[in-house]
């Protein structure tokens, strides 16, 4: 069965007020600032901590950043928090002087989507108070959001209306003959405690984790949870074997104020090149997976792969 989860990718446009200083990769740089504003949004209460609140299961800021599961959701009651309903895929890190334009892109899956206006207002108030080294400021110009066919349609400037496209679900093409999956951003998967490296890297390992991120998205942001032989997919997964894959570990680390100490969040980063034959019951994942990203660390944009069809 294909995995159905309506998804929606938009563009937030800065303009750089002064200049501004990200970091390389300023995935988690945004997810911080995104996070304060949006709670400085919405909490009424003014509560230290969200699970205590009155509000938990109805405010938004906990539903994009803690997601509390459903205590409804019977056998997924074993998760402490599900998987959040969207990833950030950062523009490009370092300096930007004063009047250039600096970007960030985010997807938002299933019911994230209702919650648009309080994104885009979180991060237009993020950009005002500032951003990265310094705190640079930047002012919001325009959202765009990417079409079925790739293009980019404008839909909102500030001080006019927003004009949202409905968000689609992903139709996967045909499966190819062969293709090669680019790994662009860090991929960090644990397998018996320890993380893939470049030497012990297996299909398995990523389908499963795929396999589950997905199932989970669809379970708690749509209205229709995925019904599969999960167990056996899984296991299927494991007698694929790659052609070839080049791969190396990158190293990259953030800073934690929840810690006070910078974090390492290395991962895998290259190429993967896979034979078709014996892919089509995989096909479906690997092609919304483009979206949804693996592994940790993807909502801050870790993770992310495109398919390239031979």
């Amino acid at each position: 069965m294909q995995p159905l989860l309506p998804v929606a990718g938009y563009r937030l446009e800065f303009t750089a007020l002064e200049p501004v200083r990200l970091p390389v990769y300023a995935g988690s740089a945004w997810r911080g600032v995104f996070g304060h504003a949006l709670k400085r949004l919405v909490c009424v209460t003014r509560e230290p901590t969200c699970p205590s609140c009155l509000l938990y299961r109805s405010c938004v800021y906990p539903y994009l950043f803690e997601t509390p599961p459903d205590p409804a959701t019977g056998k997924l009651r074993k998760y402490p928090a599900a998987p959040h309903p969207y990833v950030l895929r950062p523009g490009a890190g370092g300096a930007h002087a004063a009047g250039a334009t600096v970007d960030v892109d985010v997807v938002l899956f299933g019911h994230g989507n209702r919650h648009l206006p309080y994104v885009l207002h979180a991060f237009d108030q993020a950009g005002r108070r500032g951003v990265g080294h310094g705190d640079g400021r930047l002012e919001l110009v325009q959202v765009t959001q990417r079409t079925p066919d790739g293009d980019w349609q404008a839909i909102y400037h500030p001080g006019e209306s927003l004009q949202p496209l409905p968000p689609t679900v992903p139709e996967p093409p045909p499966c190819p003959a062969r293709l090669t999956l680019v790994l662009e951003t860090p991929l960090r998967i644990r397998q018996a405690e320890k993380l893939l490296g470049p030497e012990t890297f297996q299909f398995g390992a990523l389908f499963a984790n795929l396999l589950r991120r997905i199932s989970l998205l669809i379970t708690f942001h749509t209205d229709t949870p995925l019904e599969a032989d999960f167990a056996g997919l899984s296991r299927a997964g494991w007698t694929i074997r790659h052609r070839a894959a080049r791969l190396r570990w990158h190293e990259w680390a953030r800073y934690s104020s929840r810690q006070d100490a910078l974090v390492k969040m290395g991962g895998l980063v290259g190429e993967i090149e896979l034979d078709g034959a014996g892919l089509e019951p995989f096909w479906p994942y690997l092609w919304l997976g483009q979206w949804t990203h693996a592994g940790k660390g993807a909502v801050m944009g870790l993770g992310r792969y495109r398919l390239v069809v031979a």
